[in-house]
């Protein structure tokens, strides 16, 4: 039975996600399965790209950690981050800190470089009393619907310029180093364009995939944070107050295509339209351990009130340097 007829969730017409896996008898230890399941896990993955474990007791974030540890990769760290974490323990992560009020859209982590982890989890610690929902999307499905013109723009990737500073992330939590050495090292190995800017801030600009191929099984994803990146993803009013008083070559974060020449916002309108039909939608419950394959399936998370702990470990780091970009 697929998952969304056991699950009460929103989603589109022949979705599978998330397949749901529980213990014969509700409470059991997720540890004391973890190697029993460890195959079954593997396999839905690979079909499906995400599985999630309800009904488990995961009695600390030590025990999450230990479960993620398990599948034979050891947890990374969130280097060159995009968004606001704070570490919970070695190799576990606060979901993106944003406020409550706001929206997530769907993304894949670290799509926005050209290193990323191809296994994700998330447990839920303490599960919002209203909204605070974890959606899903397979990114195969967002590919297929994504329209012909899109996909031949994107085939041959995008480039994404950040400016660190005041208005975003600073460069320093970014690197996690204030060494400038330090910094300019990291971009020549990731192939990142840096300039250091008067004020001593900072400029990257890096070509990135806008489609890429799942290693395992060669199907083309739509892999990429265009949408999150681009100045339209900004209100209207905080985009013209930050070109006038910036300029638009210095707002914290823009992308173009790979030519440099501008992405319209018509183009984005449409890209975040695809991604937000294909968005599955379910409750969180204490408890719960989300495992995605983070290729084939990208996260999201809608507005909360109240409390709300979700934790997330990354594993299994795959990625393209060194290799042409283009998708044919």
């Amino acid at each position: 039975m697929a998952a969304a007829d056991r699950i009460e969730c929103r989603a589109p017409a022949g979705s599978v996600l998330p397949q749901l896996v529980e213990p014969q008898a509700r409470g059991e230890s997720l540890l004391d399965h973890a190697a029993g399941l460890r195959g079954r896990i593997e396999a839905t993955l690979d079909a499906v790209g995400g599985v999630l474990l309800r009904g488990f007791t995961v009695p600390t974030v030590d025990s999450f950690r230990e479960f993620a540890a398990s599948f034979g990769h050891s947890l990374l760290s969130y280097e060159f981050a995009s968004t606001p974490r704070s570490v919970v323990t070695q190799g576990i992560y606060t979901s993106t800190e944003y406020p409550a009020h706001q929206h997530i859209p769907l993304h894949s982590e670290q799509a926005y470089t050209r290193e990323w982890p191809m296994k994700i989890w998330f447990h839920c610690v303490t599960a919002a009393p209203v909204g605070g929902g974890t959606p899903i999307a397979d990114n195969r499905a967002v590919y297929e619907r994504m329209a012909a013109n899109i996909r031949d723009r994107f085939a041959a990737g995008i480039v994404y310029v950040r400016n660190y500073g005041d208005f975003d992330v600073p460069w320093q939590k970014v690197f996690g180093t204030d060494n400038r050495n330090d910094v300019e090292m990291f971009c020549r190995r990731t192939q990142i364009d840096c300039e250091w800017l008067p004020g001593g801030e900072l400029r990257t600009r890096q070509h990135c995939q806008g489609i890429e191929r799942h290693p395992k099984t060669g199907e083309p994803l739509w892999f990429n944070q265009a949408h999150l990146f681009h100045i339209s993803n900004l209100q209207p009013e905080v985009r013209e107050t930050l070109v006038d008083v910036l300029g638009l070559e210095n707002i914290p974060r823009n992308v173009y295509f790979a030519d440099g020449t501008p992405i319209p916002d018509a183009m984005l309108d449409e890209i975040r339209g695809v991604l937000d039909e294909q968005a599955v939608i379910f409750p969180w419950q204490p408890g719960d351990v989300l495992m995605l394959d983070n290729m084939r399936v990208s996260h999201a998370r809608t507005p909360f009130k109240g409390p709300r702990k979700v934790v997330v470990a990354m594993a299994h780091p795959h990625g393209n340097l060194g290799r042409d970009l283009r998708i044919s």
